[in-house]
This record gives structure tokens, C-alpha cells and sequence, in this order.
């Protein structure tokens, strides 16, 4: 490790180009102290760990001199390194991991193997250039390796695969940040001790429990547990064949994985009921802003912009703060809130291009681009290009094959409509808005002329928020192309009850699909119940 200027610096001690490794490939470069001190030196003595540590920061900091406060910083409690700072030479692949830094205390070597077994680590390095950009806090989760009460080794192992899953699953959300599996396997095979936990991974999450079998059955034990009070959020239980367990991948994971993001949403938004802004945490301000968004009330709405403006005052180079802003004002407009849309139509380009000027290739600010360019601008090109280019980035971004179903449903390709949107929901881990997805799935089983289907979507949807303008909507074209005369003209009732002024005439005239046959087919079904 050394100075891109020449003679500036060179770290040449094991441990000290081991810190640095550490660090470089820690997600954002940070590490916890502990986790440092107990990877190199041991955690048979704390206090000898912690010595040894201090000691060697201070040689790096002596070594690298003024360059020291551009490169690393430090806390009571972390290590980071600021990884824009830093440029990984060479190509991944040509040689061994860390080969020849001999090292022996073991936690280190299983740290060292595990990245050996796992290449994919060290590529990313070289093909991020995003890596070092900063992200909003949000809450962060580790999932244990599920015990094995009985210590079998086929257990062991399809418990650690089990959290393995649930790791992947939840990654997939930027509201959330997620320990990697290696690092929370290194506290496996001992009963979780939750201060244990918070210290090493500084997770505000956990993920824990055990598996056993009784006869030909496996039964799993999940709890999801407060990192910080030890309080368990919910509990669950899970049981089939072994069979079962290893064919069927989702198998009692969906409900583990939905039943996280949930209860993150939930668990957040009492906490910040009746706080003052300035007293809630940085890692629950953008949850608590995104779930509120999505909530049916124009009270909860507005303080969710309240939220969000607070979290971009802390963390003004997050891309994705900008992009969730962005998607307020679009909501703002399509949900009739919106006092001068032009303004909002504005602001919602604005903040989504802030966002792409903070980082180009963010997938989740370029699919919100895409959304204000779809739904405000009716520029259904130009948000096809940013739903490509951010799948592209990232083919698992659950809300850009989300809105991708909403543009082919707004094109008439029905078809690629419905493929889209149950890719979306098969994607989504975390559902402070689930009803967004089945309002959208019921759209695209419109284009579809599935109008059975596309009914349960739109009645899934307002059992979660009946005041959704979209999804009556929805479901007045779905009664009306099923005959359910009678009930189309209810629901109507309803929409003109929540939209006074509603206009047919209007409602077209902004609509992307309105040149096309679906568009077409909801103006018909809205004008069949009485509006004009």
C-alpha cells in the first residue's frame, strides 16, 4: 500500500497493510474497533486488542503523515477509510488474495479464505466507481446463521444457507443496509449475545434463531430482534420436509424477508411520532420520510417532505435522498395534493437531476427519473432509456421493473406488462408501500385484459390505502370490462367523493397513456359510471 505520489508514503508492516485490506473492502471503508482488534490480535484479551490497535494507528498515522486525516478517520468506535481517496491497482485475478501477508491469527485467515472462496468481493472493487459516493444512514440489519440446537452438520449448513437468502433478499432495497454474510458467519456457532452483535457489526437489527428436526420435519425459529434494547419485534416459525426446505428457495423466506421491512417500517414511525426533528437519528429519518410518502393521508404526506428536506440538510451528497424527494413531488401531482403542479413538475425533475449529477449511474435515482419524465412530462422515451439504464446498473432494482410494467401497460404490451410487474414484487423486500406495487400490477393486468386479476390487485392495493386515487381507478375499469356494472358505479361514487372535481377531459389530457387503447379503456369504463 503506497502513495500515488512517488516517495510519499509506503505501509510496509503485515498488520498495517492488513488494517488497510480490512478496510478496503468494508462496505463505505468503515470497521468497527472491535472487529479490527479481535481479527488481527485475537479476542482471547480485550484489553491487549485494543492496545495493540491504538498502537498501530498511531505508526500508520506517523507513516503517512499530513496525507493521515485525508485517508483515514477514526472514533470511540469506528475505523474509515475514504475510499474516494483510494485507487485499486492492477486487475482482479491476477494473483492470490493477500498471498504471502502471513498473518495466523485464525479469525483473520477464515476472513482472508472466505474472500478467496468469493472473488466477486475483490471484482467489485474495480468496477464500482460509485462505491465511495456517500449514502444516507439507514437502518442496518445482520442476519445469524440459523443454530442447529443439535449440532447436525447438514442443519449447520442449510441454517447458514437460510441466512445467506435473507442477507441477499434484503440487500436489494436501498432503505436498508445489510451485513454481509461473511462477516456475520464469523459470529456463528454460539448462542447470539445481542451487545455481543451491536458492538462488532454497529447493527441496529438482527436476524436470529435456530433449526432442529422432529421426525422427518425441519423446523426453523426466527426472531428479529432491537440490536440496541434486545427487544424482539416479532417471532416465527417455519417447518417442512428437508426437501422441501433445499427445492423450493423461497421457501419461509418471503415471509421473513417481508415481515423485516415491515416491522423496520413500523418500528420507525413510532419512534419519530411526537419527536422533534432535531432529536430523530440520522438512520431513520429517509425510512421514516418514505414510509410516511406512502401513507394515505395528506398530513402524513406533507411531514414526510419535512422529513426528507432534513435528511438532505444532514447528508447533501446522498444521490438517493435527492431521488426519494424527486418522488414526492411526482406523487405530490399524480395523487392531486399538489397545489401548482407545474412547480412540483419542476422540483420533481430538479431533485431527480441533482441526483444523477451526485452519481450518474445510481439505478434507484435513474428509475425515479424515469417516473417523472413517464407520469409529468409524458416522455415515455426518455423514461424507457432510464428504466434500461438502471436495470442495467442493477437488474434486481424491484421499483424500476415496477414502473418499466406501468410504461409497457401505458404502450399496450400487456404481456411484457404483467412479466414486469411480477418480477417486481418477487424483488421487493421491504413494502412500506406494497400497495404502489399492486396498484401498478393491477395496471398491468388491465393491459393484459386480465380483469379478474387485475380487480384482486386493485382491491389488495386499497385494503392497504383506500384513499389511492389510481387504484380506484383501476378498479372501475375492471368492473366495467367485467360487467359488474352495479359495483363499477360504487366505486365511482367513492373516487367522486375523493376527487370532487375530477374531469375526464383532463384526466387525459395529462395522462401518458392517453393515445393509447388503455388509456382508452379507462376514459370508457370512467365516463360508463358518470363522470365526463
Amino acid at each position: 500500500m503506497r502513495s500515488l505520489e512517488p516517495g510519499a508514503f509506503e505501509i510496509t508492516g503485515k498488520k498495517h497493510r492488513a488494517i488497510f485490506a480490512l478496510l478496503a473492502t468494508a462496505p463505505h471503508g468503515c470497521r468497527s474497533r472491535t472487529f479490527l482488534q479481535e481479527t488481527l490480535w485475537g479476542a482471547s484479551c480485550y484489553d491487549t486488542g485494543r492496545q495493540s490497535l491504538r498502537r498501530a494507528l498511531s505508526d500508520i498515522k506517523s507513516a503517512l503523515g499530513p496525507y493521515f486525516a485525508e485517508l483515514i478517520t477514526t472514533n470511540n468506535s469506528e475505523v474509515t477509510l475514504n475510499l474516494s481517496n483510494v485507487t485499486f491497482a492492477g486487475q482482479p485475478g491476477q494473483g492470490v488474495f493477500l498471498e504471502g501477508l502471513d498473518i495466523l491469527e485464525p479469525q483473520f485467515l477464515d476472513w482472508v479464505e472466505a474472500i478467496r472462496n468469493n472473488p466477486e468481493q475483490i471484482h467489485a472493487l474495480f468496477r464500482a466507481p460509485s462505491a465511495s459516493l456517500p449514502r444516507p444512514p439507514v437502518p442496518t440489519v445482520t442476519v445469524m446463521p440459523l443454530l442447529s440446537i443439535e449440532s447436525n452438520p447438514e442443519l449447520t449448513v442449510l441454517g447458514d444457507w437460510f441466512a445467506e437468502e435473507i442477507c441477499r433478499s434484503l440487500s436489494r432495497t436501498n432503505l436498508l443496509a445489510v451485513i454481509s454474510h461473511l462477516s456475520s458467519r464469523t459470529l456463528a456457532g454460539r448462542r447470539v449475545d445481542i451487545e455481543v452483535v451491536r458492538s462488532k457489526l454497529g447493527v441496529d437489527y438482527c436476524v436470529c434463531g435456530s433449526i432442529r428436526q422432529i421426525g422427518d420435519q425441519v423446523v426453523t425459529d426466527v426472531d428479529f430482534l432491537d440490536a440496541e434494547t434486545g427487544r424482539i419485534l416479532w417471532t416465527r416459525q417455519f417447518s417442512g420436509t428437508l426437501q422441501e426446505f433445499v427445492s423450493d428457495p423461497a421457501y419461509g423466506l418471503n415471509n421473513i424477508v417481508t415481515s423485516v421491512g415491515n416491522a423496520i417500517a413500523s418500528d420507525t414511525l413510532t419512534y419519530v411520532r411526537g419527536r422533534p426533528i432535531s432529536e430523530i437519528a440520522d438512520h431513520r429519518l429517509l425510512m421514516a420520510g418514505v414510509s410516511l410518502m406512502h401513507k394515505a393521508t395528506l398530513r402524513d404526506f406533507a411531514k414526510s417532505r419535512e422529513l426528507l428536506d432534513e435528511a438532505i440538510t444532514r447528508s447533501p451528497q446522498a444521490a438517493e435522498v435527492y431521488a426519494w424527494r424527486g418522488k414526492w413531488h411526482v406523487l405530490s401531482v399524480i395523487n392531486g395534493w399538489s397545489s401548482d403542479p407545474s412547480r412540483d413538475t419542476k422540483s420533481a425533475v430538479g431533485n431527480t437531476a441533482r441526483a444523477l449529477d451526485i452519481d450518474p449511474e445510481n439505478a434507484f435515482s435513474l428509475t425515479i427519473d424515469g417516473f417523472a419524465h413517464n407520469n409529468l412530462l409524458r416522455r415515455l422515451d426518455a423514461a424507457s432509456d432510464r428504466y434500461e439504464k438502471a436495470l442495467g446498473q442493477n437488474p434486481n432494482e424491484s421499483l424500476s421493473w415496477l414502473l418499466r410494467s406501468a410504461l409497457f401497460a401505458f404502450q399496450d404490451s400487456g404481456n411484457s406488462a404483467v412479466h414486469a410487474a411480477d418480477k417486481a414484487r418477487q424483488l421487493s423486500p421491504i413494502d412500506p408501500f406494497k400497495y404502489f406495487f399492486d396498484c401498478l400490477s393491477a395496471t398491468a393486468y388491465l393491459a393484459a385484459e386480465d380483469y379478474e386479476r387485475a380487480l384482486s390487485f386493485a382491491n389488495n392495493s386499497l385494503a392497504q390505502n383506500k384513499r389511492h386515487l389510481s387504484t380506484l381507478r383501476a378498479k372501475i375499469t375492471a368492473l366495467h370490462f367485467l360487467d359488474r356494472t352495479d359495483e363499477a358505479v360504487e366505486v365511482g361514487n367513492e373516487l367522486r367523493r375523493r376527487q370532487p372535481n375530477f374531469s375526464v377531459n383532463e384526466y387525459m389530457s395529462a395522462h401518458p397513456a392517453a393515445d393509447y387503447q388503455s388509456g382508452k379503456n379507462v376514459a370508457r369504463a370512467l365516463r360508463a359510471v358518470g363522470f365526463q
